[in-house]
C-alpha cells in the first residue's frame, strides 16, 4: 500500500471517529435534556379510559313502580357506590340504545338528534374508581379521566354550600353546548331544546337510581362560572347537578 493510500485511510478513520463521538454527544444531550422539556409537563395527567360494565336492560322494578316511588333524596348514607351502579346510571343518563328505525341512538330523546349535552361524573367514593372528574363517552360506554382528585367539597361551595353534593359519593354534572343547537334551530331553539334535553336526561337518572335502590336530587342552584372552572369546561355551560348515593335511613 502506498503512502498516499495510508494517509487517505488515516484521514477517513479520523473523520469516522469524529462522527461517532459527535453522534454520541448528541444522544447524550437528548437523554439528559430532551426528556425534561417543560417542567409543567410532569403535572399533566395523560388521558386514562375506564371501561364500564355492560348495562342491564331488564330489572326487578317496573317503570310504574319507579315513577310511583320516585322522590328527591338529599340525605345520603356514608357508603360508596359500586362500578356496576355507576355504569348502569350513566347508561340510563345518555348511553347507546336502538330505536329500530335510525339505528343506534341514545337513552333520551334530543331535538334533531343533535345531543348537545355532555355528561361528567365527579367521583369521590366509588369502589374501584380513583377520585376525579370523568367525562362519559357514550359511544364506548366508558369514562375518560378529565381531572384527578376529589372535587366534592369545592363543587358544593360552588353550589351555595349544598351539603348533599359534598356528602354524596358521586355527582353527575350535565353541561351543554348551546351553539350546536343554535346553528340549526336559532337562538329560540337553543334556549328551549337544550332545557328539554336536560329534563329528559334528568328524569332517566331519577328513575334508574330509584329502581336500583339509590337516590338523587336535581340541583340547579349553582354559580355557572365556578362550576365551569372546576370541571374545566371550554364551550359548554353547566345545566344540572345530580348527587347520587344510597339514601340515609332515619
Amino acid at each position: 500500500m502506498c503512502m498516499q493510500d495510508k494517509s487517505l485511510q488515516r484521514s477517513f478513520m479520523r473523520k469516522r471517529n469524529y462522527g461517532i463521538i459527535l453522534m454520541a454527544g448528541v444522544l447524550l444531550l437528548f437523554f439528559v435534556f430532551g426528556k425534561s422539556g417543560n417542567a409543567d409537563e410532569e403535572n399533566v395527567v395523560t388521558e386514562s379510559v375506564v371501561k364500564l360494565f355492560q348495562p342491564r336492560y331488564e330489572g326487578s322494578v317496573s317503570v310504574e313502580e319507579a315513577i310511583m316511588e320516585r322522590r328527591s333524596v338529599r340525605d345520603f348514607a356514608r357508603a360508596p357506590l359500586t362500578m356496576k351502579e355507576i355504569s348502569q346510571i350513566l347508561w340510563a343518563s345518555g348511553g347507546a340504545t336502538l330505536d329500530g328505525i335510525t339505528g343506534p341512538t341514545r337513552a333520551y330523546p334530543s331535538a334533531g338528534a343533535i345531543y348537545p349535552l355532555e355528561i361528567y361524573l365527579i367521583a369521590g367514593d366509588v369502589t374501584g374508581l380513583e377520585p376525579g372528574i370523568y367525562r362519559y363517552d357514550w359511544k364506548s360506554h366508558s369514562l375518560v379521566l378529565h381531572k384527578e382528585g376529589d372535587f366534592r367539597d369545592i363543587l358544593a361551595r360552588a353550589a351555595s354550600n349544598q351539603r348533599m353534593i359534598q356528602e354524596a359519593p358521586a355527582t353527575i354534572v350535565v353541561a351543554s353546548s348551546y351553539k350546536k343547537v343554535e346553528r340549526r334551530y336559532g337562538e329560540r331553539g337553543a334556549l328551549r331544546y337544550v332545557s328539554m334535553d336536560a329534563g329528559h336526561l334528568g328524569q332517566n337518572v331519577h328513575l334508574q337510581t330509584q329502581s336500583i335502590g339509590l337516590g338523587t336530587v336535581m340541583v340547579g342552584a349553582f354559580t355557572d362560572d365556578k362550576v365551569a372552572e372546576i370541571i374545566d369546561l371550554k364551550d359548554e355551560v353547566p345545566i344540572y347537578m345530580m348527587p347520587v348515593g344510597k339514601p340515609e335511613t332515619h
